[in-house]
C-alpha cells in the first residue's frame, strides 16, 4: 500500500500509512526514507506536510537509528540542498540589515531544507555517540562525510556554508541536480530560490527564514564542525586543519557582531582556540614559537596588533576592545582544552576520565602572577601610546577580567 501511494503522489496516505507502520518491531526500508527526505520533505510547500513528514522521520530515527548502511541521505544531496539555499541566506542578511527593527513572526515555520539540515544533523550526532559507546567511530556516518582524513573537502564546504550563513556573503555556483532528485522537485525549488526575501506571501518562511532559522543553521554547522574534529583519531591535528581553512575568511568577515557570533557559537572549544591562535599569530609583528600554552597567550597580550578588517569608522578603543575580549575567550577555551584532555582521541580521552588523569601540562604553562603583571603593564604601555589616557571604562574592564583569570588559572 505504501509504495502504491507513493507511486500516485498521495502525500497524506503515504505518512498515515507510514506512520501506523513503524514500531519497534517494523523499520521501513532505505528507499522509503530516502523517498520521504527527497520527495516530500525538500519538495512540498504545505506546512502540515513538512511537519508530518519530519515527525516521522524523527520517529523513525528514535526507534531505529540510521547507520553508515541505512543511512536516508548522501553528501550530494546535502551539498545541493545547503548551495541551493546560501542564495537566500545572502538575500536574508542583506534584508536584516537594512531593517531597523525586527519583527519575527510567530507563524514562520521552518522550511524543508532546514527541517533537512536538523534531520541531518541528529542522524550524524546519533551514530557518532552509539559508535563511540562501542569504540568504532571508524565505521560512523561522521567518518564517512565529516572525516578529515577521508573526505577534508566536505568539511571545507561545511565552513564555507557558516560563512554564508553568518556574512549572507557569496553566491554558490549553480550545481547539476542529484540524480535521485526528480525534476518536478527540481522545478518548485527553482521557483522558491527566485523569491524574494521580503516577498509577503504565507510561504514567507519557505522564502528566506527569520533570523532565529539563520542561527539555527549556525548553530548546526558548528555542530557538524565538532564532530569533523573529534572523528578521526587526532582532534589537534584535525582542529589546526579546519582552523587553517577557516582563518582567512574570518580575517575578512567585516562586521565584530559576526565575528563574535562566528566565535561564539564553535562547539569545539579546541577548534576555537586554534582558530584564535592563528589569528594573535598573524596579528603579531614578531610571531613567537611558542607552543599553544599559557605562555603563548601572555605573549599575545603584549605582541598583538590590531589587523582586523572593519566595515566602518570603528573607533580605536573599540579595536583593542575586541582584542582583549578574544584573548580572554582564548584562555578560557585553553583552559577547558586542558582540563579535558581534549586534544587527546575521544578513546583515549575516556580512559584519562575513568582514571581520573591530571590534565597534562606543559612546561610553558607554568608562569608566575610576576609574569602576568609585567605583560599587563607592557599592554598598559602600548595602550597609553595608541589611544592616551584616560582609557575607556570597558577596556580596563575587559583587561581586569583578564588578569582575573590569568590569575584563577594559575593559582589551581
Amino acid at each position: 500500500m505504501v509504495h502504491t501511494t507513493m507511486e500516485e503522489n498521495f502525500l497524506e496516505g503515504t505518512l498515515d500509512f507510514l506512520s501506523e507502520f513503524v514500531s519497534r518491531q517494523h523499520c521501513p526500508p532505505k528507499e522509503i526514507i530516502s523517498h520521504l527526505i527527497r520527495q516530500m520533505l525538500l519538495n512540498s510547500h504545505q506546512g502540515e506536510i513538512l511537519k508530518d513528514t519530519y515527525m516521522l522521520l524523527m520517529k523513525i530515527q528514535m526507534l531505529h537509528p540510521a547507520n553508515a548502511a541505512t543511512v536516508g541521505w548522501d553528501w550530494m544531496l546535502l551539498k545541493y540542498i545547503m548551495e541551493e539555499q546560501t542564495n537566500s541566506l545572502v538575500l536574508l542578511n542583506l534584508w536584516l540589515c537594512q531593517a531597523h527593527t525586527i519583527y519575527i513572526c510567530p507563524q514562520n515555520k521552518p522550511p524543508g531544507w532546514l527541517l533537512f539540515l536538523q534531520y541531518v544533523v541528529q542522524t550524524l550526532e546519533d551514530d557518532f555517540q552509539q559508535n563511540l559507546r562501542l569504540r568504532m567511530l571508524q565505521k560512523s556516518i561522521a567518518k564517512k562525510v565529516l572525516s578529515c582524513d577521508k573526505c577534508f573537502n566536505n568539511v571545507k564546504e561545511v565552513v564555507e556554508w557558516l560563512v554564508i550563513a553568518v556574512t549572507g556573503v557569496g553566491f554558490s555556483k549553480p550545481q547539476k541536480q542529484p540524480q535521485e532528485t526528480t525534476p518536478s522537485s527540481a522545478e518548485a525549488r527553482a521557483e522558491h530560490s527566485s523569491s524574494a526575501p521580503c516577498q509577503a506571501s504565507t510561504d514567507q518562511a519557505e522564502v528566506a527564514p527569520p533570523a532565529f532559522f539563520t542561527q539555527k543553521v549556525m548553530l548546526l554547522l558548528q555542530r557538524m564542525l565538532s564532530i569533523a574534529v573529534e572523528v578521526d583519531k587526532s582532534p589537534n591535528c584535525s582542529s589546526c586543519k579546519i582552523a587553517d581553512v577557516i582563518f582567512p575568511f574570518i580575517l575578512n568577515i567585516p562586521l565584530r557582531s559576526q565575528r563574535e557570533a562566528f566565535l561564539n557559537t564553535m562547539e569545539s572549544q579546541l577548534l576555537r582556540c586554534k582558530l584564535l591562535e592563528l589569528l594573535f599569530q598573524h596579528s603579531c609583528e614578531v610571531p613567537t614559537t611558542l607552543p599553544l600554552s599559557l605562555a603563548k597567550i601572555l605573549y599575545f597580550l603584549s605582541h598583538s596588533s590590531v589587523l582586523l578588517q572593519y566595515q566602518d569608522e570603528t573607533a580605536t578603543w573599540q579595536k583593542w576592545d575586541e582584542m582583549l575580549q578574544y584573548l580572554s575567550l582564548m584562555l578560557t577555551s585553553y583552559q577547558n582544552v586542558v582540563l579535558e584532555h581534549l586534544r587527546s582521541s575521544l578513546n583515549d580521552r575516556m580512559d584519562l576520565i575513568v582514571q581520573k588523569a591530571k590534565p597534562k601540562l606543559q612546561d610553558d604553562d607554568d608562569i608566575s602572577h610576576l609574569d602576568i603583571q609585567l605583560k599587563i603593564e607592557d599592554f598598559i604601555s602600548r595602550m597609553q601610546q595608541a589611544l592616551g589616557q584616560p582609557f575607556p571604562l570597558q577596556i580596563m574592564e575587559k583587561l581586569c577580567m583578564l588578569r582575573e583569570l590569568f590569575l584563577i588559572i594559575t593559582s589551581t
